[in-house]
């Protein structure tokens, strides 16, 4: 009786460690927590002017000064853009985490949408955008795309509210 508890506990506890977030992911996790601005979309590895639709959803225009919001609590959050003549406004809701790829990249910040009842909606489909920098003020986000065969990378630039 004792062998069987002694197993289920070191099974146990191999699952919770397996399961476990990295101190690294967690720390990073607590930076994202709160209000966001997103104050610029820029692009960068090319030149030329870009016009691009963001995240399957709205054009970069739309999305400078929207805020975004990450609750780390239960890993949901929003992004709020505001109505215009370009730009279909109103908040959109999503899942997130903090990812720490195994080869040799930076963190990653990946979500995917739901509704308001926090149900997928996105058929499972999500986005991984890489953290090139993040404080408590500011972090920076940037997503690798290719146009006409070319690498040009998005950047986003964030003001903590």
């Amino acid at each position: 009786m004792v062998r069987k508890s002694l197993i289920f506990m070191a099974l146990a506890g191999l699952m919770f460690s397996s399961c476990s977030v990295s101190k690294s992911a967690r720390t990073q996790r607590n930076l994202f927590s709160g209000s966001w601005a997103l104050d610029n979309i820029s692009y960068e590895n090319n030149t030329g002017n870009f016009k691009s639709v963001i995240f399957n959803d709205a054009e970069d225009i739309c999305f400078e000064g929207s805020d975004w919001f990450f609750r780390d609590n239960n890993s949901t959050g929003r992004y709020t853009i505001s109505q215009s003549s370009l730009c279909q406004g109103g908040d959109r809701f999503f899942r997130w985490s903090v990812v720490e790829p195994s080869q040799n990249y930076s963190s990653q910040l990946q979500f995917k949408f739901i509704d308001e009842n926090r149900k997928d909606i996105s058929g499972g489909v999500g986005y991984r955008l890489n953290i090139a920098s993040l404080s408590e003020q500011a972090m920076i986000l940037k997503s690798n795309v290719s146009v006409e065969g070319e690498l040009v990378t998005i950047v986003y630039e964030f003001s903590k509210k």
